[in-house]
């Protein structure tokens, strides 16, 4: 039986990385580096355009993501810039608190950025969430 190819770290990243530049989907979630210098591939920022009929509809939310040494095989820390209100996101610091954001809490290494920003984009648009009064627009962690 053959073992599988575990594919290291920097390449998993640098496939996310062309795959953000590209473009995702429809338009409304994207990512990159968060500094082009960042030869560990470490600090990204996400952008997430507000699910349409919800009360995030065209709003523009900013989301670190820390992909730390032992990423893909552990989660990300995702930590929004951007105020919102939700119920996995401390409201302090703005941190996806990984027990309350199940992509997080069931973390699995074929998951990617991409599946982090849709999932909270499905967040924002779930029964829970969708008519939570919001901070200010513009207004930051």
């Amino acid at each position: 039986m053959a073992t599988p190819t575990v594919v290291p770290r920097n390449f998993v990243l640098l496939d996310e990385l062309e795959k953000g530049e590209k473009g995702i989907g429809d338009g409304t979630v994207s990512y990159g580096l968060e500094n082009g210098e960042d030869t560990y591939l470490t600090t990204w920022m996400g952008t997430i355009i507000g699910p349409a009929h919800t009360v995030h509809d065209g709003r523009i939310y900013s989301v670190r993501i820390i992909c730390g040494p032992r990423y893909p095989d552990e989660a990300p820390e995702v930590t929004f810039v951007s105020r919102i209100n939700m119920g996995c996101v401390n409201q302090t610091n703005g941190v996806v608190e990984k027990n309350k954001f199940p992509i997080l809490k069931s973390w699995v290494r074929e998951y990617s950025l991409e599946t982090v920003l849709t999932a909270l984009k499905s967040e924002m648009a779930s029964a829970a969430n969708k008519k939570l009064a919001q901070p200010a627009e513009g207004s930051s962690f």
